[in-house]
């Protein structure tokens, strides 16, 4: 049951990751860039968790990839909500 939890959170965060890239492709903005990769890697992560560990997620390769993720989406907030600098 486990294994298709995951698999399906898995799925899940790649294709948002792939709905948030067709955004990108159509705005061009870095803000849906961030969000596609951060929820790619979420879901790689999902399958490389599955695959290779017993279910053992306390190591700190583990908390150092989602950190990775979870940094992209708190960039891309911070990077939208910055003001931008005046071009002459």
């Amino acid at each position: 049951m486990t294994d298709l939890l995951t698999g399906a959170i898995a799925m899940a965060s790649l294709v948002i990751a792939l709905f948030f890239l067709r955004f990108w492709r159509n705005t061009s903005d870095r803000f849906f860039l961030y969000f596609a990769l951060s929820f790619f890697i979420e879901g790689l992560h999902r399958v490389y968790s599955a695959l290779h560990d017993d279910g053992g997620e306390d190591s700190p390769l583990h908390y150092l990839i989602r950190l990775l993720a979870y940094g992209l989406i708190l960039w891309a907030i911070l990077e939208k909500n910055l003001p931008r600098a005046k071009t002459r």
